[in-house]
Formats: structure tokens, C-alpha cells, sequence
């Protein structure tokens, strides 16, 4: 094992790997950056925002249905479009 590198075992650099694995050691190594002291109430608003915009959403999708199944029902009811449309012409009386 490399001593240098802890468990790691370096088996030379093949096609440059040495040095991308220094950058992924040295990225590591480095301290997180720190975060906003306010990130989590912006995020709490702005999740809250969009679930209530989903829901609006949602509720006014749901709407739109039920009026357009309204809507169908009433104009099938009137129409009637299973009945059989009534004959153009009059058929021919013979015997007059």
C-alpha cells in the first residue's frame, strides 16, 4: 500500500489517472463551503410555494373536468347522438 495515500494502491499513471485522482484528493480534502445562515426558511418558503401551487393546479385541473363531463352529459342528453337520425325524405305514397 502507499503510505502517502492511505488504503490506495497507485499502480502508476496510466493515461493520467495519477493526476485525476490528485484533483479528486485534493477537492476531498478541502472544507465544504459554507452554506447561508437563511437556506433553510428560503427553502422551507419556496417549497411551501410550490406545493400550494400544485395543489391550485391540481384543484383547477380537477374542475375542468367535472365541467367538461358536465358539459358532455348535458349535450348528450339533448342531442341524443345513440338514436337513429330521422329519414331525410319522406318515402313515396303510391295508391293516391
Amino acid at each position: 500500500m502507499n503510505a502517502s495515500h492511505g488504503p490506495y494502491v497507485s499502480y502508476g499513471d496510466a493515461g493520467g489517472s495519477g493526476r485525476k485522482e490528485e484533483e479528486v484528493r485534493r477537492l476531498l480534502d478541502t472544507p465544504p463551503a459554507p452554506l447561508p445562515a437563511d437556506l433553510a426558511p428560503r427553502a422551507t418558503v419556496l417549497g411551501t410555494r410550490l406545493l400550494h401551487r400544485r395543489r391550485a393546479l391540481r384543484r383547477v385541473g380537477w374542475a375542468v373536468l367535472l365541467v367538461a363531463a358536465v358539459a358532455f352529459t348535458v349535450w348528450a342528453a339533448v342531442v341524443e347522438p345513440w338514436s337513429v337520425p330521422p329519414a331525410a325524405t319522406t318515402p313515396e305514397i303510391d295508391g293516391w
